[in-house]
């Protein structure tokens, strides 16, 4: 390793080592202040509104969404903004947590006026409890650090992290208090791999009508194999007229017809298929389905009803497009 290399490391090094050593005296914050504003929040009738300006505004919006996300709703309003017509956003019934490190950010300052006339709580996290903004503040709690980061002492690092990981132990100590669940959380992830996971059913992808390969009890194993090609699921099943599933026929059972060297012509289906079967129903979960091709090695599975009726087929390659696997 070059010098120029070893004094990049070295620079690296204590840049983590700096901002490691502000999180770690926030242990001591974790107060009656933070309490209390963990009980205004969980009391909120409304919404957790965050403000901030520059760094601590980009803090701040993640903060929201971090709250956003765990059940406790909220979004982020831009003091410049906020004075220009956004106030109006603000509601009686929310909580305000506004972010800044001098406490002094005059355009959160402007507002703090319109901000208590409304006779909501106040939170803030700033890192001077001294500042104007922490002794307005109904609750104040301290984010201050000993230095940042940046050897200027100018660039906000170590305290933009101190903010983050505050608002995160807000955040996630009201998801406890709130008893908040991963399905709560994929509810509000419909579209990430958890939210697939836990709120698809098999309802949702399961090929129904016309798509499912199905042929009679009377049907002879060519029919069955000219099913199985228009349908493309490398199966078909064998129902009565009821739609009761009697039998599956598979390319692993059709291997075994042939071993036999019998005739595909006038062999009827039944005599070769496979009269187990593995099933759910329809209100299941998509990946309770893959569970069960999983564990027995199968790659489609049949959908019946209470009456056994059978009502959808499910294929592996369904599962694929829907991004439960």
């Amino acid at each position: 390793m070059t010098e120029e290399a070893d004094k990049l490391r070295s620079l690296g090094l204590a840049v983590i080592q700096t901002e490691m050593e502000a999180v770690a005296t926030l242990q001591d914050r974790i107060d009656t202040n933070f309490v209390q504003a963990c009980k205004f929040m969980l009391q909120c009738a409304g919404r957790i509104v965050v403000i901030g300006m520059g760094k601590s505004g980009h803090i701040g919006n993640k903060i929201a969404a971090t709250l956003a996300s765990t059940g406790s709703p909220a979004f982020f309003v831009h003091p410049g903004e906020a004075s220009h017509g956004d106030l109006g956003m603000i509601t009686a019934e929310d909580v305000v947590l506004a972010l800044s490190n001098s406490g002094e950010t005059e355009e959160i300052l402007v507002i703090l006026p319109l901000i208590k006339r409304l006779l909501i709580p106040l939170i803030t996290l700033t890192g001077d409890k001294n500042s104007t903004l922490a002794k307005t503040a109904t609750v104040n709690i301290d984010i201050s650090v000993a230095k940042e980061a940046c050897p200027l002492g100018l660039a906000p690092t170590s305290s933009t992290t101190a903010t983050l990981v505050m608002g995160d132990a807000l955040a996630i100590a009201l998801l406890e208090a709130k008893g908040f669940q991963a399905e709560d959380f994929a509810r509000s992830h419909p579209g990430g791999k958890l939210g697939r996971r836990l709120l698809l059913l098999t309802d949702d992808i399961m090929r129904t009508g016309d798509a499912m390969p199905t042929v009679s009890a009377t049907a002879t194993l060519r029919d069955a194999l000219e099913e199985i090609t228009r349908k493309g699921m490398g199966m078909t099943t064998i129902i009565n007229h009821d739609l009761k599933v009697i039998g599956v026929f598979t390319d692993g059972d059709l291997r075994r017809a042939l071993d036999k060297q019998i005739d595909i012509h006038t062999t009827k289906v039944t005599q070769v298929m496979t009269i187990a079967s593995k099933t759910i129903t329809a209100d299941c979960l998509a990946v309770d389905a893959l569970t069960i091709m999983q564990t027995h090695k199968i790659t489609t599975l049949l959908v019946v009803d209470k009456q056994k009726t059978l009502i959808g087929v499910l294929h592996m390659h369904d599962l694929l497009r829907a991004k439960v696997v």
